[in-house]
Order: C-alpha cells, then structure tokens, then sequence
C-alpha cells in the first residue's frame, strides 16, 4: 500500500486522541459495515453519519471530524460534489473517497475534488483502517492499484461538454438521429461529433466507445445529472 506524505494538511492531533470519523454511504447495510469494522478499533471514534452528499455537507460543517469516508455515488449530491463542496470551508479536510469504481477518470476527478485516499468498497477491513489512520497522520493513501491506473490514465479532457453529452446517449444507444433529436441540431452534426469522440478515445466504432467510456468511468450507466 503506498502511502505518501502531504504538505497540505493541518498539524497531527495528540496520540491519545482518538480519530473523530465520519462515514457517508447511502446503503445502510454498508454504511453499518462500515461503522462496525470503525467502532471496534481502540483509537477510532464515529462521530458522524450521513446518507447523501447534502446530508454529509451539514455533518460535516457540525462535527468538524478528523478523517471522513465518502461514498462516490448517492441520490442528490454526489460524493465528488460533496468534496468539493466541504473543501470550500475547510480546505484541509481530510476525505478517502470509498467506492466501487476503479476507472481512471472517477479516481482522477475524486483526486482533483481534494479527495487524499482512494479505496474500493472491497478493501479488506484491516486495510480500511490503515488507510484512516495514515490519512489521520497526515498522509495520502492510493493503493498500487489505483495508482497504476492514474500513471496510465489517458486524459479525456479533450472531450468538450457536448461530446461528454453525446457520449452519454451513445452509451444509452441511441442512433444519430435520436441523438440529433434530443440534443437539438442535425444529424450531419451527430454523426461529426461521433467521429470526433471515436477518434480521442482512440476506438473504432460505437461499441467500443461505450464500452471504454464505461469502463474508464468516463461515464456511467446511472446517470445523476
């Protein structure tokens, strides 16, 4: 696990502190997981829960907790929103995104929000809290894996908001034409932007432009906005 050290957080709290720690995920099965696995260690404390981005925000303004864990996607608000939202007040705060998404852009954009740790929602209990307590200390945690992903991240930020917005309704798979009908311009200027996005994620037809944009968290199936 590769943990790295950071110039930007606050100073370390006393060693016989315990981590104040607050968990947002919107299953409550997860979230109560989550807790369980948290409250069982000596020098971890839950302070705080919440079950959407929103909820989280008001948690977070409130408890003002140490080490926080951020579901990716919930209802509403999502976690990146969320970040970025509570980065606003409190700059340093201390977020580990927690997620089932492992693509190079959801990790990319969970980084760029202010996110210092990146963890899949299968990371084994004992290495959820290593991460709390090596954020806690003021260190960034990727493990190798998401690591790797971001050194050979191809960057999709050629990719206008239009072609994000036509990327989107390919991956649903809608014709050119249905494309051309929602977004409200031509079909010549449907099949463009097509050609433009196969040729920037370097693939050679539709499927393979959904398939990478889905694979790569470029987009999602469960679209929140």
């Amino acid at each position: 696990m590769t943990s790295m050290p950071s110039t930007h957080l606050p100073p370390l709290m006393s060693a016989n502190e315990k981590i104040r720690i607050m968990v947002v995920d919107d299953h409550f099965v997860v979230r109560v997981g989550l807790v369980g696995i948290l409250s069982l260690q000596p020098d971890c404390n839950v302070v705080a829960q919440a079950e959407d981005g929103e909820q989280a925000v008001r948690a977070f303004r409130e408890w003002r907790p140490d080490v926080t864990l951020m579901d990716a996607r919930m209802p509403g608000m999502n976690g990146i929103d969320a970040i970025t939202t509570i980065r606003i007040d409190a700059p340093n705060a201390r977020i580990i995104m927690l997620t089932t998404y492992d693509g190079d852009e959801d990790i990319f954009r969970a980084l760029q929000a202010g996110a210092v740790g990146y963890l899949l929602k299968s990371t084994p209990g004992p290495e959820l809290v290593k991460a709390v307590r090596a954020v806690h200390q003021g260190q960034r945690f990727i493990p190798p894996a998401v690591a790797a992903r971001m050194a050979a991240r191809i960057p999709c930020s050629e990719l206008s908001d239009r072609e994000l917005e036509v990327l989107r309704l390919v991956v649903k798979g809608l014709s050119n034409k249905e494309i051309a009908d929602q977004l409200a311009f031509t079909e010549h200027t449907a099949k463009a932007h097509v050609r433009n996005i196969l040729m920037k994620l370097g693939v050679a037809d539709r499927t393979q432009a959904a398939t990478t944009a889905l694979q790569r968290g470029i987009v999602h199936l469960n679209f929140e906005r």
